[in-house]
C-alpha cells in the first residue's frame, strides 16, 4: 500500500504516505469485513433456513440509518475535526461486527430461531449504518483538503481502491476464520479484531485536525504543509465563511453527479446481493462449503477494481465524465458475460469485467462531485457521496432478489440495462 500513497500526485497533496495509509486502514478494514461477511451470507442463511429475500434485505435498516446519518456526520466533522469522526465511524463497525458475530452463531448453533437471528443482526447491523457512515465522509474530507485540485481524482481514486481492495482480502481470508469453535460467523470476531488494531493507530498517529478546521471562521485551511504556496483562490475558498444552508444532492451543481452515482450504485448493490445465491443455484453448491467458490470469484472482481483504480485510471488520466461512461458500458458488459456464464471459470470473467467497470465509475462520481464544489464545501459534499454510496442497499438488495426469485438470469439482465442508460445520461448531462 506504500505504493498507492506515492503514486497519489507528487506535489499535489500535503498529506504524508504514513497518514493517507492510515485513512486508507480506517477504509480498508469496514470493506473487508463487509465483504467477508457477504461472501458466507448466503451459506449461513441456507444454513440456518431463512428465505434468501430476508436474507437480503437483513443489511435494509442499516443502509436507511446510512442515508440519513451521513451528511449529519460531515457536517459535525466541520465542527470537530475528521479523525474524531473517523474514529466514531471505526468503533461502530466494530461494535456492530461483534454483535451481529454473536447474534449469527446462537442462530447456527441453534440457541436461537432464525427468524429471530436475522431481525437481531438487522437491528445490530444497524450501528454499524448509524455510525459506521462517519468514516468515509471523514477521511475523504480529510483527503480533499489538504489535496489540490490537480491531484484530487488521482488522490481519490486511491482512497476509493480501499474497497476494492477490501473486497479482496475480505474473501480471500474469510475462509481461513470458519473456525471450529464459531463456524460461519468467524470472519466477524476476526475483522473486529482488526479494526480495534485500526482504531489504536488512528487514535495514536493520526494528526488531529481540529485546530485547522478553526482557522477563518472554522474552514479548513488547505495544503499547510506544501512547499508551493496556495493560489489567491485557495486561500479565499479556505478563509470564506461556510455555506448557511446543508449541501443537498439537490444542488444543481453536484446534482447529475449524485444521480449517476445512485444508478451505478444501485446495480452493483443488486448484483453482489445476487452473487452469491446465483453461484449456489448455477453451479449446484452446497450451502456448507459454497464460501470458497463465491470467495474466488469476488476476489477476481475485487482484483479488476484494484486494477483500474490503481494502474488504469492513473495512467489514462481520465475525467470524471469519461470514467462513468466507459465504467458504465464496460460493467454492462460483464454482468451480460456473468448471466451467459455455465461454469466457475465464466462466472469469474464476466464478474471480473463488471468490477472493472464499476472501479470507474465510483471514483468517477466522487470526484465529479467533489470538483464541482469548492474546498469549504468538502465536508458537505463529501456527506452526500457517502449517503449516495448508502442509499444503494436500500433497496437494490431487495429489487435484485426479488427478480432473482421470478429468473435467476433477470438481475443481471435489468442491471446491464441500467447501466447502458447510465452511460448515455453520462455523455450527455455531465460536464466534460
Amino acid at each position: 500500500m506504500a505504493s498507492i500513497a506515492r503514486n497519489r500526485g507528487v506535489g499535489a497533496s500535503a498529506l504524508s504516505a504514513t497518514h493517507f495509509l492510515l485513512l486508507y486502514a480506517a477504509m480498508l478494514v469496514a470493506a473487508a469485513g463487509n465483504t467477508a461477511l457477504q461472501s458466507v451470507m448466503p451459506a449461513i442463511g441456507r444454513e440456518i433456513g431463512v428465505a434468501d429475500f430476508w436474507v437480503a434485505i437483513a443489511y435494509t435498516w442499516s443502509a436507511v440509518l446510512w442515508v440519513l446519518l451521513a451528511p449529519f456526520w460531515a457536517e459535525k466533522s466541520d465542527h470537530h475535526g475528521r479523525k474524531a469522526l473517523t474514529i466514531v465511524g471505526v468503533t461502530g463497525f466494530i461494535v456492530s461486527t461483534i454483535l451481529c458475530g454473536i447474534v449469527l452463531l446462537g442462530g447456527l448453533r441453534g440457541w436461537i430461531g432464525g427468524a429471530l437471528t436475522f431481525a437481531l443482526f438487522g437491528l445490530f447491523r444497524g450501528i454499524y449504518g448509524g455510525f459506521g457512515c462517519a468514516t468515509p465522509s471523514a477521511t475523504q474530507a480529510y483527503l480533499a483538503s489538504k489535496t489540490r485540485r490537480s491531484g484530487r481524482v488521482a488522490a481519490l481514486s486511491a482512497l476509493s481502491s480501499s474497497f476494492g481492495l477490501g473486497t479482496i482480502i475480505g474473501p480471500a481470508v474469510a475462509p481461513l476464520f470458519v473456525l471450529p469453535l464459531v463456524g460461519l460467523s468467524g470472519p466477524l470476531f476476526a475483522f473486529a479484531a482488526i479494526g480495534l488494531a485500526v482504531l489504536v493507530s488512528v487514535q495514536l498517529w493520526l494528526p488531529n485536525d481540529r485546530s485547522q478546521r478553526k482557522v477563518g471562521h472554522g474552514a479548513a485551511m488547505s495544503y499547510p504543509s506544501l512547499a508551493t504556496p496556495p493560489t489567491g483562490a485557495s486561500v479565499l475558498a479556505a478563509t470564506s465563511p461556510r455555506r448557511k444552508h446543508r449541501l443537498s444532492w439537490r444542488d444543481a451543481r453536484i446534482r447529475p453527479w449524485i444521480i449517476a452515482g445512485v444508478v451505478a450504485g444501485h446495480a452493483q448493490a443488486a448484483i453482489l446481493t445476487c452473487l452469491g445465491f446465483f453461484m449456489i443455484d448455477r453451479l449446484r453448491l452446497t450451502p456448507s462449503g459454497s464460501e470458497g467458490p463465491i470467495a474466488i470469484v469476488m476476489m477476481a472482481g475485487a482484483a479488476a477494481t484494484l486494477g483500474a483504480q490503481w494502474a488504469i485510471i492513473p495512467r489514462l488520466g481520465l475525467a470524471p465524465r469519461s470514467l462513468l461512461l466507459w465504467g458504465a458500458l464496460i460493467a454492462a458488459a460483464g454482468l451480460f458475460g456473468t448471466m451467459i456464464a455455465s461454469d466457475l471459470y465464466g462466472i469469474t470473467i464476466g464478474f471480473a469485467l463488471s468490477s472493472l467497470g464499476f472501479g470507474f465509475t465510483r471514483p468517477g462520481f466522487t470526484a465529479g462531485a467533489s470538483l464541482a464544489v469548492p474546498l469549504a464545501e468538502q465536508g458537505a459534499v463529501a456527506g452526500v457521496i457517502t449517503s449516495a454510496n448508502g442509499i444503494s442497499f436500500v433497496l437494490a438488495p431487495a429489487l435484485g432478489i426479488s427478480l432473482y426469485m421470478v429468473e435467476r438470469n433477470l438481475p443481471f439482465a435489468a442491471c446491464a440495462l441500467l447501466l447502458v442508460a447510465l452511460a448515455a445520461f453520462a455523455r450527455r448531462r455531465l460536464a466534460p
